[in-house]
């Protein structure tokens, strides 16, 4: 899933390509994933991109005061093209969602893999008519110790939840909690708002490096090498069975309905394995 930094350096690319182009042609290739009907998609055309920006893991595109705010979910992506196809995609023929052409000829695709549908596209004139904009808490980038402090001591849900939640913090996915909480030294069902002052200072700081490296890398790349370039900087997360490259224990996982979690015992849990269910506890 797409996070933070890298919604910020898709939103960094669009600034150098899109800004100042006007659109041309808009092609809804799969209704479901058009969320509003108003103002309508048919009324970008003529519009001019005046800024590409984001609000935590939302990418928005500011077409003279229309709004195109995407959302990729879990397996949603952009793919730009320098030249576009004149003929429209055909829908259910492949993973386009949504195609943009721009009036020099260039544009970008919106695609999702997979059988279950998350991607979500919002027109809207107003930010905060976008129901996860309206509810996100404040950036993970831009939040303070003293505030990051307090939101974890309200918290009294496991800590790998709390970073996920975007009420709480803005930005933050499952790879990066996972790469946090391993840098941090904490285990991911830590209840958040049990947290020492040095642990959640930790936390903070951990939080932030990893962000700030992250996007440091990804800021200057290509759309279609975001994704490789997420992968290589990742430490624990999705490293199941492969040593930490801090103590080289092996990185173990714990698999939930919809999703997993990586983590090191050494580094994170007292040496001793998580449980493998949701509501884990160490094991005794």
């Amino acid at each position: 899933m797409p996070e933070l930094p890298e919604v910020e350096a898709l939103a960094a690319f669009l600034r150098e390509r899109a800004v100042g182009r006007a659109v041309a042609r808009v092609d809804v290739v799969a209704i479901s994933a058009l969320k509003t009907f108003t103002p309508p998609v048919d009324g970008l055309p003529g519009l001019t991109v005046t800024s590409a920006g984001r609000y935590g893991k939302f990418l928005d595109l500011d077409c003279d005061g229309v709004h195109l705010v995407v959302h990729l979910a879990r397996a949603g992506w952009l793919h730009w093209r320098d030249a576009l196809p004149a003929a429209p995609p055909k829908p259910g023929k492949g993973p386009i969602a949504l195609r943009v052409h721009l009036d020099d000829g260039s544009g970008f695709d919106l695609t999702e893999q997979g059988t279950k549908k998350g991607l979500a596209v919002y027109l809207a004139r107003d930010l905060t008519e976008v129901p996860g904009v309206a509810r996100l808490g404040p950036d993970a980038l831009a939040v303070d110790l003293a505030t990051f402090r307090a939101l974890l001591a309200d918290q009294r849900a496991q800590v790998k939840g709390v970073l996920r939640d975007q009420s709480v913090l803005a930005g933050i996915g499952n790879a990066y909690s996972d790469e946090m909480l391993h840098a941090a030294r904490l285990s991911p069902f830590a209840i958040a708002a049990r947290l020492s002052a040095e642990e959640a200072e930790r936390l903070y700081e951990a939080m932030r490096q990893t962000l700030v490296d992250a996007v440091r890398r990804s800021i200057g790349q290509q759309a279609a090498t975001l994704k490789a370039e997420k992968r290589s900087g990742l430490r624990v997360h999705a490293r199941a069975g492969l040593p930490c490259p801090v103590c080289g224990d092996l990185v173990r996982e714990v698999s939930f309905a919809d999703r997993s979690l990586q983590y090191c015992a050494t580094c994170q849990t007292g040496g001793k394995p998580l449980a493998d269910r949701r509501l884990s506890k160490l094991l005794r």
